[in-house]
C-alpha cells in the first residue's frame, strides 16, 4: 500500500485480492471519516471515471472515506471493450464487490468505518446483489442512472436503504428504476433529476447527484447519534 499525505486526509494505492486476481484502487480518508463509500462503475467505465470521481471529492468534503476501485482487471477491461459481456456480468461485479467489503473490513485503516455503495449503471445492480450478499455489513447504496433491474431476484433482500436517482429525460432507465423500486423492502427513495440525460452532463445536473448522495451517505453511514 503506497501512502501520500495531505493536510486533511490520507490517500492510499490499493491492491484487492479478489480470488486470482488483483484490483486496482484509490482509496481516500479524511481525518474524521466514521464511513465509507465504495464506488462500482458501470458500462466500460474505471476508476478513472471524471463523474464517479466529481461525487467521490463531494463526498470527501463531507467528511466520508472513499474507495474507487477498478472491478476489471486491466486484461478483463480489454476483453471487455471488445466483447461488452463482463460489464454486464453482475454476478462476477457483485463478487468482486463482495471481496473488496471483506477486505475493507480486515484492514486496519478502514474496518471501524460503515461501509455504503455507490453504483453507476450497470454497476448499480452489483452494488445491489453485494449488498444482498453482505446484509449485515452495508448499511446504504445510491445508484446513479443505474440498472438494479438487473439485479433480479436479489432486491428483495436488500437491507441497506438505497436510493434511486435517475435523469428526468432517461425515460427507459426511469421505468426500470420504479419496477425495481418496488422490488425494494427497505427504506429506499427514487429520485429524478429534471431535465438530465443519462449520464447527467448537463448544467449543475451531476452536482445535484453529489448532493442527494452526500446527504444519504452522511445520514445513514455517518448519523449524528
Amino acid at each position: 500500500m503506497d501512502k501520500t499525505s495531505t493536510q486533511n486526509y490520507r490517500e492510499y494505492l490499493v491492491l484487492v485480492t479478489a480470488g486470482e486476481v488483483k484490483l486496482e484502487g484509490n482509496l481516500v480518508i479524511p481525518d474524521t471519516a466514521r464511513g465509507i463509500v465504495v464506488f462500482a462503475h458501470g458500462s466500460g467505465s474505471s476508476r478513472h471515471s471524471p463523474r464517479n470521481r466529481y461525487v467521490a471529492r463531494v463526498l470527501q468534503q463531507a467528511g466520508l472515506a472513499t474507495l474507487l476501485i477498478d472491478l476489471l482487471t486491466h486484461e478483463e477491461e480489454a476483453i471487455d471493450l471488445i466483447t461488452r459481456q463482463l460489464r454486464f456480468d453482475i454476478e462476477l461485479l457483485a463478487s468482486r464487490l463482495v471481496n473488496t467489503t471483506d477486505w475493507l473490513a480486515q484492514n486496519p485503516e478502514t474496518h471501524h468505518l460503515q461501509i455504503g455503495y455507490f453504483g453507476a449503471s450497470t454497476g448499480g445492480a452489483a452494488a445491489l446483489l453485494a449488498a444482498a450478499k453482505r446484509p449485515q455489513v452495508v448499511k446504504a447504496v445510491v445508484s446513479r442512472g443505474g440498472r438494479p433491474d438487473l439485479a433480479g431476484s436479489a432486491l428483495p433482500h436488500v437491507q441497506a436503504a438505497t436510493l434511486l436517482i435517475v435523469g428526468g429525460y432517461d425515460t427507459q432507465v426511469i421505468e426500470m428504476n420504479q419496477d425495481a423500486l418496488k422490488k425494494l423492502g427497505i427504506e429506499k427513495q427514487l429520485q429524478i433529476i429534471p431535465k438530465a440525460t443519462h449520464l447527467f452532463e448537463e448544467p449543475g445536473a451531476l452536482a445535484a447527484v453529489a448532493q442527494l448522495a452526500s446527504q444519504w451517505f452522511m445520514h445513514y453511514l455517518m448519523p449524528e447519534n
